[in-house]
C-alpha cells in the first residue's frame, strides 16, 4: 500500500508498559512495531497521538524512531472560533444567528471535544423546551461545564511545563 500515512490514535493504549501483569501483549507489539519501523524499505509516513506521553516505553519516544514530537495545547480563541462554527454547522446551525463573540471567552480552557458536547448539549435542551437553539443556550451549557482543564488543572499544569522543554508547539 505505500507510500501511505499509518495512523496510530493514542498509542499508549496500546504500547503502554505493562504492569507486570498480564500476557506482555504490549511488549510484544512493541517489539513487532520497533523492529518494522527500522527495517521497513518502503514509504511510511508514521503519525501517533498519545494523550499521556509518559505511558510510552522510552525506547519509542526517543530521537529517530518518530522525527519529532509535538504538543498540541488547548485551542485559542481564534480555534475556539473555528470549532463552535465547525460543529454549529455540522447541525444545520448558521453560526452568524449566535454571538459567537460571547461564547469564545466563556468557553476559555474547552477543548474542541467539550466544545461539541456544548453544542450538542444545548440542542438537547432546545428540543426539550421545543425552541430553536440560541445563544443563552449555548452559554449557559457552557457555563455548566467544568473542562478537563479545571477538573485536572494540575495534571494540565504539569503536562504544558513537561511539554515547553521537550516538545514542538503546534495548533
Amino acid at each position: 500500500m505505500a507510500p501511505c500515512v499509518l495512523w496510530i490514535d493514542e498509542i499508549e493504549k496500546g504500547l503502554g508498559s505493562d504492569s507486570g501483569e498480564g500476557s506482555g501483549t504490549s511488549k510484544r507489539v512493541l517489539g513487532t512495531l520497533l523492529t518494522w519501523m527500522a527495517e521497513k524499505k518502503e514509504p511510511v509516513f508514521i503519525v501517533a497521538t498519545a494523550n499521556d506521553i509518559s505511558a510510552l516505553p522510552p525506547e519509542l519516544v526517543r530521537k529517530g524512531r518518530f522525527d519529532e514530537i509535538f504538543f498540541v495545547d488547548l485551542p485559542d480563541a481564534s480555534a475556539r472560533f473555528n470549532i463552535l462554527e465547525v460543529h454549529l454547522k455540522r447541525r444545520q446551525l448558521e453560526p452568524k444567528e449566535f454571538d459567537l463573540s460571547l461564547l469564545v471567552p466563556a468557553s476559555e480552557g474547552f477543548s474542541g471535544a467539550e466544545l461539541e458536547q456544548a453544542v450538542v448539549s444545548a440542542l438537547y435542551q432546545s428540543y426539550g423546551m421545543n425552541q430553536p437553539v440560541n445563544t443563552d443556550m449555548l452559554l449557559n451549557e457552557i457555563q455548566q461545564t467544568r473542562p478537563l482543564s479545571v477538573v485536572m488543572a494540575e495534571k494540565i499544569a504539569e503536562l504544558r511545563h513537561w511539554a515547553s522543554q521537550r516538545t514542538v508547539p503546534a495548533d
